[in-house]
């Protein structure tokens, strides 16, 4: 069996005007590299054709592979069952929209070769270049979020909620393995647990687009993301 070098995941829910695109541009790219990879979407319970655009697609790009099932979970169980499910020495998980064009790879990579187990993607470092900007209270409320994060968990990073993350493989399947919170807060839980754990983490500044479809309601949520750090800090 050839070994693969990387796994790409993507959770998707209802996806289906865009996947395809999305998978197009994954495969026209790495396809051009000596990256030997495998792209692992998971249809995260969605009510519209994901599953079947994504099928049809595996017909002229068998490299696709697709999980699929009929409840929304949430992202983080979405890409947790990717990550479970993945073959790659290193996993690369994106969101579906390429908010972060797959492109940006070739600025994580690097450090994992320098002996980081983990790198994150960021919007708010050196070298980050945000093309499209979010709405003002989407970047207020982000903020806040941030400040949170760093009161509560202590965590050193500028921002742990870009959805462009890549891993060691074996790495991502320890700290996958025991998620607790399937949806917009598991990026933290991830993070967290690796910096407890000592694992060396790096943050690069990455090209990003805003994309005006989220449905991530910060203020309406913000108690409950609260308590969800809470819960994060000790072990819950």
């Amino acid at each position: 069996m050839e070994k693969i070098d990387l796994s790409i995941v993507i959770p998707a829910y209802n996806e289906e005007k865009r996947i395809e695109k999305t998978l197009d541009q994954i495969y026209k790219f790495l396809k051009n590299t000596t990256i030997k990879f495998e792209i692992i979407v998971v249809d995260d319970g969605s009510t519209d054709l994901t599953a079947s655009v994504v099928k049809k697609v595996i017909e002229k790009i068998p490299l696709v592979k697709l999980i699929s099932y009929n409840t929304n979970m949430g992202k983080g169980e979405a890409v947790k069952r990717g990550v479970m499910a993945s073959s790659g020495q290193l996993i690369l998980f994106s969101d579906a929209d390429l908010s972060t064009p797959i492109s940006e790879l070739e600025k994580l990579l690097p450090f994992i070769q320098q002996g980081y187990d983990i790198v994150i993607g960021s919007r708010r470092t050196e070298n980050s270049m945000i093309t499209k900007k979010q709405p003002l209270h989407r970047r207020i409320s982000g903020m806040i979020f941030l400040k949170l994060v760093k009161v509560v968990l202590k965590l050193p990073f500028s921002d742990t909620q870009c959805g462009f993350k890549m891993f060691k493989g074996e790495i991502a399947k320890d700290l996958f393995s025991t998620l607790i919170h399937k949806r917009f807060i598991f990026d933290v839980e991830i993070i967290y647990k690796a910096y407890m754990k000592g694992y060396r983490i790096k943050e690069v500044g990455v090209r990003w687009a805003n994309d005006p479809s989220s449905t991530v309601r910060f203020f309406s949520d913000s108690l409950e993301c609260f308590v969800d750090l809470i819960k994060i800090r000790f072990g819950r």
